[in-house]
């Protein structure tokens, strides 16, 4: 019993320190918009009102609003640092040119190495500089 009691007194106290490590993120990890929607600074394509956008919920799982498409994703930041991991694409029979633009976004994220936040916009920077503003609504 006295053996068990231990055991039990082990695992509390290792789930306390995780949560505690949990708790406390690193500086860069703050400034990220973990838990944010997010909207492309891009005027909307010819014949459309969209404009692409992403939902980073607090564990860096994303969603995306594409031109036409939808995907998912994940980020993981370390201090300036970026990668985005691009998870499954909905495809919704778009026309050519917005499926060619939203091909083109996925791979800019993907190249994205680099991350600063800009008042209440993220600039995400590798081949190509993506801009996100903040949602305030």
């Amino acid at each position: 019993m006295r053996q068990f009691l231990n055991s039990a007194a082990t695992v509390i106290l290792l789930g306390a320190v995780g949560v505690l490590v949990d708790a406390s993120p690193s500086p860069a990890q703050e400034g990220f918009p973990f838990g944010s929607e997010l909207t492309l600074e891009a005027a909307p394509m010819r014949g459309s009102k969209r404009i692409p956008s992403l939902d980073i919920r607090p564990n860096g799982a994303v969603g995306i609003e594409l031109w036409c498409k939808g995907a998912r994703g994940q980020f993981a930041v370390a201090n300036d640092t970026v990668v985005f991991v691009p998870g499954a694409v909905e495809d919704r029979n778009c026309p050519a040119d917005r499926a060619a633009a939203d091909d083109a976004l996925l791979a800019a994220l993907t190249d994205a190495a680099t991350w600063r936040m800009q008042g209440d916009v993220l600039v995400l920077a590798g081949s190509r500089q993506l801009r996100f503003r903040l949602n305030t609504n």
